[in-house]
This record gives C-alpha cells, sequence and structure tokens, in this order.
C-alpha cells in the first residue's frame, strides 16, 4: 500500500489535491489582443501544486479553442469566462471573475 507523504493517508484516499485546489485564489478575465482578438485569462493558479499543462489541456479541449501558459497564467483564445468558471467549479476550484 502506497502511503502520501504529505497527509499520510493512502494513495487512493489522499485529499491533498483537492485541499490545494479549494486554497487557491483563481481569477478569471479578458483581455484585448493585437487587432481586436479576445482572450480569457486564468490567473492565481499556484503552478508548484498544480500541473498547469494538463489543466491548460483539459480546458483547450473543453473549451474548442488554442492557449498557452505565460507567466503563470492561462491564456485561451476567445471569450470563455463563463464555461471556464463552471468547469474550475466543478473539479473544486474557487473562482473569483472580474468583469
Amino acid at each position: 500500500m502506497v502511503v502520501c507523504d504529505k497527509c499520510g493517508l493512502p494513495e487512493d484516499l489522499c485529499v491533498c489535491e483537492e485541499i490545494v485546489k479549494e486554497s487557491q485564489r483563481v481569477r478569471i478575465t479578458t483581455a484585448t489582443r493585437r487587432f481586436g482578438k479576445l482572450i480569457t485569462i486564468v490567473s492565481g493558479i499556484d503552478d508548484k501544486s498544480i500541473d498547469l499543462n494538463e489543466l491548460t489541456k483539459m480546458l483547450k479541449s473543453k473549451c474548442a479553442c488554442g492557449g498557452t501558459i505565460k507567466d503563470g497564467r492561462i491564456e485561451l483564445q476567445g471569450n470563455h469566462k463563463g464555461k471556464i468558471k463552471k468547469i474550475l467549479e466543478e473539479t473544486g476550484y474557487s473562482v473569483h471573475d472580474d468583469i
């Protein structure tokens, strides 16, 4: 049986990732890039405890858009604030959106 180093629970019962997700202060904003293109920016995620590559990949597939990681933020093409907020809340993040 494999035991988690942080919480001491068996690996299949480990709650470390859920605790980390709940403690994040995720912010969702939009910005205008060159030629008037809108992008949605997801910031406030601690990249040391959360795999940003996996999260970006999931958001890009669910929103059917392109995107990247820049300076610890996820940038997605288009305006997807509502959809991203719903997806992140379903996966356990605490979301604070800026209008």
